[in-house]
């Protein structure tokens, strides 16, 4: 099944690359992992979720070890369509390697970082007599690109109900800007989105005094909303940002006054935040820029978008280490970024990202360095060997 029998992280990045794996299709790409790991050692588990309306996810969970301290490497190998395939220098699943390159879809968002992990994870156990001092496990979805229903809020479920307790997590997404080692993730904001309505009176645009038009109303509290700061950041964040997404009356005649305005908004805010807190403080600036005049309101969308921050401390600080022993980079602990599955993750251990480089994620032609492979995977021997030191 490997190719050439090789554990190494290129020939698993690889046979992982070959798998169509476009959410929510699996395509062998959870069944590459579980012949490794099971070779290895590990009991692995394969568990499908699903409810109604959405499509049936498979999912993987394996585990080494019985004991304390218990580290999880957590992923999914689900990747985005991979858009016109013929615009592609080498095949989008064909996993070639061209000049120092792996090119593929997934190869940085996740899967090379998956099997720099797993490669790691097996390296570590045949220097230490095939077992850890404690437990190594994998937490991995093929739910994460597209809405994360189905995916590692579920499996992080049924595993609390098995029983496991994680101490920490090291989700290996693509948390470099431009090159090895410059950053690891250690929050991420939350997200919440909404939709202002204003309502007017309909009418004809040669009596207005008959109508109420909701279109100078909306364009006011759009200005109200995006004006005024939510905050000014804290220790770990950036500041919380209000952004307006669309503007729409719906109005196709030139001669009518519509009855009603609407304009969408995603928020993503940081820990001086809740949801709940957040949404007040919206919808208390709403109501004042509203007045006794505009009739507004506003329909909140569900986000399991929380913010979370993973606090500097020995955690962090053997993953800095390990980083800096193999790249010569201290790495910036962001809060940067849009949502990961480490939201999730957060609720029940200390999480922090630290993957490939993800300047290409997502584009055609995506690929990494192999030379970025062989870091990443010494850069999580590193971390295991200071884990369990």
């Amino acid at each position: 099944m490997v190719s050439g029998g090789m554990n190494d992280a290129l020939s698993i990045a690889r046979d992982l690359v070959r798998c169509p794996s476009v959410t929510p299709a699996d395509a062998g790409a959870l069944g590459v992992l579980e012949n490794i790991l099971e070779a290895a050692g590990f009991e692995v588990h394969r568990v499908t979720f699903g409810e109604p309306g959405t499509a049936d996810i498979d999912n993987l969970y394996a585990r080494i070890g019985t004991s304390a301290p218990h580290i999880t490497f957590a992923g999914h190998t689900d990747v985005v369509p991979p858009g016109d395939e013929s615009a592609w220098s080498h095949g989008a699943f064909a996993g070639e390697v061209r000049d120092g390159f792996l090119y593929g879809r997934g190869a940085v968002d996740m899967k090379g970082g998956i099997a720099c992990s797993v490669a790691a994870v097996l390296d570590y156990l045949s220097a230490n007599g095939g077992k850890p001092k404690g437990s190594i496990s994998f937490l991995i979805t093929g739910d994460e690109e597209d809405i994360s229903i189905n995916g590692t809020i579920k499996l992080l479920q049924w595993a609390a109900a098995r029983g496991e307790k994680f101490d920490h997590c090291v989700l290996g997404e693509p948390s470099n800007v431009e090159v090895l080692g410059d950053c690891i993730k250690v929050g991420r904001r939350g997200s919440q989105s909404g939709t202002l309505y204003v309502d007017g009176v309909q009418g004809h645009v040669a009596y207005p005094h008959r109508a109420a038009n909701p279109v100078p109303d909306i364009s006011r509290l759009i200005v109200a909303l995006s004006d005024e700061p939510l905050d000014h950041g804290s220790a770990q964040f950036q500041a919380s940002n209000l952004e307006f997404t669309s503007v729409d009356v719906g109005n196709t005649a030139s001669n009518v006054i519509p009855g009603q305005a609407r304009a969408k908004f995603n928020i993503r805010f940081n820990d001086l935040h809740t949801q709940e807190t957040l949404r007040a403080l919206v919808e208390a600036r709403l109501a004042k820029a509203a007045g006794n005049r505009i009739r507004a309101r506003i329909v909140w969308e569900p986000s399991n978008s929380n913010v979370f921050v993973t606090k500097p401390g020995p955690f962090t600080d053997l993953a800095v280490a390990a980083i800096e022993e193999v790249t010569g980079r201290r790495p910036e602990l962001s809060t940067s970024g849009g949502t990961s599955d480490a939201r999730f993750i957060s609720s029940y251990c200390p999480v922090i990202e630290f993957g490939l480089v993800g300047q290409t994620m997502h584009q055609i032609d995506e690929r990494t360095p192999v030379a970025d492979l062989e870091r990443l995977t010494r850069i999580y021997r590193g971390v295991l060997d200071r884990y369990f030191g």
